[in-house]
């Protein structure tokens, strides 16, 4: 089984990670691991061109992804899990259900709140959209 584990680094995303570290045992096959984390695009602001160049901002999201995935890939090679990594741009939810839908994904596993500033009541407002949209299971881990 595909599954999509979505981080950003915070301390949820790593609960999540541990969730499915905890749950891959119960697999018949282990299951190969999407790892994903998905920046918000920078806003388009006018003359924005003139001051930063389009390779400056995708060097800026490359370094930000990293950063967000680095506990994550440390995690999953500690616990001989396969996975593949991905730094995704766009609005977060709905990225990351169209990636689990194109990489044929079985599952995702999200943690319950990530570092956007937004909160809803019980659950982060990305979570909340994921459940909304997501055509497969969702796991989120507490």
């Amino acid at each position: 089984m595909r599954i999509l584990l979505a981080v950003d680094g915070s301390k949820s995303a790593l609960q999540a990670v541990d969730a499915l570290i905890e749950h891959a045992e119960l697999y018949r096959d282990r299951p190969t691991v999407e790892l994903v984390t998905v920046h918000p695009p920078v806003p388009r602001l006018p003359g924005l061109s003139k001051l930063v160049s389009k390779a400056q901002i995708q060097q800026y999201y490359k370094e930000e992804g990293e950063a967000q995935l680095a506990e994550a890939k440390s995690m999953l090679e500690n616990a001989g899990i396969d996975y593949e990594a991905r730094i995704l741009v766009g609005p977060v939810a709905e990225i990351l259900v169209a990636h689990a839908k194109a990489r044929r994904c079985g599952m995702i596993f999200i943690g319950s709140r990530g570092l956007g500033a937004a909160r809803n009541l019980l659950l982060g407002s990305t979570v909340t959209k994921v459940l909304h949209l997501a055509a497969v299971p969702v796991l989120v881990a507490r």
